[in-house]
């Protein structure tokens, strides 16, 4: 029985932090693998996503792309699985979840190349600089256990942004940072979602 949703990704991607989000909403889904420079960026795959990257969902014959938005939507779309506050107590989860998406993963892609932006052109740039943004959420954070009270796709999604940047050396180990990734990680759901990645990284990797 093909699953009413499904996920389009590539094991050493982005999508990652979708796959764990699908862990933790439980939901059946079916899984299509892409590669780099190959399915990713030819049909029917650029149909789903016309920017040709990963990772996107159909669910019900819509498609979600973007992880931010892929998660918000998940915790929406399977309510029972308690990933997103009451309506009216999402002030912060929309803050840290968009801010993640934008200032936060800005530093991250420009850090990771090595580019800087001058003094005098910081403001053109919605993270300012690498040490503004990471300045920023680690005093957002502050001494919060989850960022709503309760672990939320919010904690899910920055957690996961932290969590890479820590991986990569990128980030220093500050204790508040590791800390907190170590407690939304600490996780059955992220324990499956790392071994369905790395079992498929390493099948992909036979085939090629």
């Amino acid at each position: 029985m093909v699953a009413d949703l499904t996920f389009y990704t590539n094991p050493q991607s982005r999508g990652q932090i979708v796959r764990w989000m699908l862990e933790e909403v439980g939901a059946p889904y079916d899984t299509e693998y892409l590669g780099y420079g190959g399915t990713m960026k030819a049909e029917p795959y650029l149909s789903i996503n016309p920017m040709g990257k990963v990772p996107a969902i159909r669910h019900s014959g819509k498609v979600v792309t973007e992880v931010a938005a892929i998660c918000t939507y998940l915790a929406d779309a399977f309510p029972e699985a308690g990933l997103a506050p009451p309506p009216a107590d999402r002030a912060d989860y929309y803050r840290f979840l968009f801010f993640a998406a934008g200032p936060l993963e800005q530093a991250f892609s420009l850090k990771a190349v090595d580019f800087t932006p001058p003094p005098e052109r910081r403001a053109m740039f919605g993270h300012g600089c690498w040490e503004d943004a990471i300045g920023g959420i680690e005093r957002m954070l502050g001494d919060r256990e989850f960022i709503t009270g309760r672990f939320s796709a919010a904690d899910l999604y920055v957690s996961s942004q932290l969590g890479f940047m820590l991986m990569f050396g990128m980030l220093e180990p500050r204790p508040s940072f590791s800390a907190y990734v170590a407690r939304c990680t600490d996780r059955d759901a992220y324990r499956r979602a790392k071994q369905l990645d790395e079992q498929a990284a390493e099948e992909l990797k036979a085939q090629a």
